[in-house]
């Protein structure tokens, strides 16, 4: 058991190792589609890959009924195991849509010895995700 201080460290150092393994700028917020990002996540029970809409719902249905026109395409070019949720509530209970691919292994951000798998997924999907999102951004912005 890790106390909050030695977790938060632990956290640090990993995000610090990831961005030198793999320097690059990441889209993440800026997207220029307002409400649309990609975010990486990784706690002490997984890892996933996202991207999320958050905007005010017109616009969340609006983008989001484009990726599930282009989710064949997702899944066959890019990202076969991507996972879409209409609905996905976060922990302070705000509803957005995701799409997301889990890493399958068991991870946690508190054991360097999983560190190493978790930043070669984030590497290789969230290129592929972003790579999917710069193709076809034209059509999934409102």
């Amino acid at each position: 058991m890790f106390s909050k201080e030695e977790s938060r460290l632990l956290r640090q150092e990993f995000w610090t190792s990831f961005g030198k393994s793999f320097p690059r700028k990441w889209l993440l917020y800026n997207t220029k589609i307002k409400g649309l990002s990609f975010k990486f996540y990784f706690d002490t029970k997984s890892a996933l890959i996202a991207l999320d809409l958050e905007d005010h719902l017109e616009n969340r249905i609006n983008c989001w009924e484009k990726l599930v026109a282009l989710k064949s395409i997702l899944h066959n070019d890019y990202l076969p195991n991507a996972i879409y949720e209409e609905e996905h509530y976060l922990d302070n209970g705000k509803e957005i849509s995701r799409i997301y691919v889990p890493l399958e292994e068991k991870v946690s951000i508190h054991n360097k010895i999983t560190w190493q798998p978790v930043m070669e997924f984030f590497n290789i999907h969230m290129v592929l995700f972003e790579t999917f999102f710069e193709e076809y951004r034209d059509i999934i912005k409102p």
